[in-house]
């Protein structure tokens, strides 16, 4: 003997409350591109001194971010606060690494660093070495 089977909606012809009738997809509950936008936004802005930790970490941060805020604009997911919010650090971080970037190639292609290079070349003994990197001290602050 079998029991009978009632549907899951409480009235018939009503359809259950989890299915839709037209087909679409339900929205997400998390969006995973504006959870990685954010987590690499930080960690770019933390380690922005790095090529690696900035630049690349930095720019994937706001390639996640912008696609995790198209998808909460177009409703398929939330947390588009998330989102921006991750992309902004991304961008802060690539500015910034940016930044360490221009500066350091500009120090190592500078006159002061190639008379540092010929006298650390010429030192033969630490005391020697010191004094070298002293005077590009003394020349860079200049």
């Amino acid at each position: 003997m079998s029991l009978p089977s009632y549907s899951d909606s409480p009235y018939p012809g009503q359809p259950a409350a989890d299915h839709d009738p037209y087909g679409g997809q339900a929205p997400a509950r998390t969006n995973g591109f504006a959870v990685a936008a954010l987590v690499l936004g930080l960690i770019a802005c933390l380690f922005f001194w790095t090529v690696v930790g900035g630049l690349l970490l930095g720019l994937l941060a706001v390639v996640f971010g912008i696609i995790a805020a198209l998808r909460t604009r177009q409703g398929r997911a939330p947390r588009r606060v998330m989102a921006i919010v991750g992309a902004a650090f991304g961008a802060l971080g690539l500015i910034g690494s940016a930044i360490v970037l221009v500066v350091a190639v500009s120090v190592f292609d500078s006159q002061e660093f190639r008379n540092l290079e010929d006298c650390m070349n010429q030192a033969n003994s630490t005391a020697a070495e010191d004094r070298c990197a002293e005077d590009f001290i003394d020349e860079l602050t200049n």
